[in-house]
């Protein structure tokens, strides 16, 4: 991979010690918000300030988030275990036998909308393959594991629904080589998803819409599971092509839910935090991929902007609660903490956790 990660030295070495977060201390997760978003069927998707918009209900894309940062978690607490065990039902509830997914559950527990394969589908597939990998019981990375298979019966037309279950896809081959029914569905996922530069940048899109970091992570994932140098090559640059977009004097400035072209102007609000975490995701996927160690700069500035090294300068993390702040505005940040925001949070506090032994081989 020594030749590979040229590419990220382009910009790496001038992001060094830029992060006003100090990766050396940074604060344990505490998963008590999310715990108090969790009730026996599932995780509430909103809030209102710091409690549950029961009314609204659950949905799939954030159960699977959180069965991915429970499955994570070196030393879970009981309660965080029972958690995780049910996000990992809740998605084995919305798979359909022949392999689509529900989305949408009222708080009565009932799926109140037709399967497919949308997103939803995608973060399930990605969810269940990273838990059949972390989860500690056996059974449990079984049952995962089968949920997996499961969904991948299916095959979707859309992108990011193949971006998101690549990544699941890819962490089944990793974990087991021979595995030839998720080399399959990888292949066929890849193929729905453009990697060639676009006629207005060097991005495979005519615009950064969302989960930009994701799209980044799922062609590293698969370049790395199917051992091709030249689509996690691919990876890298596209890595260095979202770094330089989605950074600002120092700091992550990233892409508002319009969306953003190279004539958008910058910064951008309604910046959303799971564009951050998925940022840091990709970043310590090329990490594990090469071994460089400039990217631990790069996830310190994820941490950094949850911790106010943002555009306004204002913390979107609360320490107390494991709380994370639904979006940073142009006057400050949106006061509801949702389950998405605070998963993203405590999503890129686990990295940054992770990377401390790290730290005495930075150059």
């Amino acid at each position: 991979m020594s030749t590979l990660t040229e590419t990220l030295t382009r910009i790496l070495p001038s992001r060094h010690g830029t992060a006003s977060a100090d990766i050396t201390s940074p604060p344990a997760p505490v998963y008590q918000h999310l715990l108090n978003l969790t009730d026996d069927i599932g995780l509430f998707e909103h809030a209102l300030f710091d409690s549950p918009r029961v009314a609204h209900g659950y949905c799939v894309d954030d159960v699977a988030r959180a069965l991915i940062v429970g499955a994570r978690e070196p030393n879970p607490s009981q309660q965080l275990r029972e958690a995780t065990a049910k996000y990992l039902t809740f998605v084995d509830e919305a798979i359909t036998p022949d392999g689509k997914a529900h989305n949408r559950r009222t708080a009565l527990g009932r799926w109140s909308d037709q399967p497919s394969t949308g997103d939803w589908w995608g973060r399930a597939i990605w969810a269940s393959g990273i838990a059949a990998t972390l989860l500690p019981q056996e059974p449990q990375r079984d049952y995962a594991r089968a949920i997996a298979f499961r969904a991948m019966q299916q095959d979707s037309p859309f992108v990011r629904s193949n971006v998101f279950a690549v990544i699941g896809a890819a962490e089944l081959l990793r974990q087991n080589p021979e595995d030839d029914a998720s080399r399959a569905f990888l292949q066929r996922a890849l193929t729905v998803i453009p990697r060639r530069p676009s006629a207005n940048w060097d991005w495979p899109e005519e615009r950064l819409t969302y989960g930009n970091g994701s799209y980044v992570e799922a062609i590293l994932t698969a370049g790395g599971a199917l051992d091709d140098d030249a689509l996690v090559g691919r990876g890298l640059e596209l890595l260095v092509f979202l770094l330089e977009q989605e950074t600002r004097d120092g700091h992550f400035s990233v892409t508002g839910v319009g969306g953003g072209d190279p004539f958008s102007a910058r910064p951008q609000f309604d910046q959303q935090p799971i564009e951050v975490a998925a940022i840091a995701d990709a970043c310590m996927r090329a990490l594990d991929l090469t071994g460089d160690l400039q990217l631990l700069d790069n996830v310190m500035l994820a941490w950094a902007w949850f911790a106010g090294d943002n555009d306004t300068g204002i913390a979107l993390y609360d320490p107390m609660t494991g709380a994370g702040f639904d979006g940073l505005e142009r006057d400050g940040r949106n006061q509801n903490r949702g389950a998405e925001s605070t998963l993203a949070a405590l999503s890129t506090l686990q990295h940054v956790r992770r990377l401390q032994p790290l730290l005495g081989g930075r150059p």
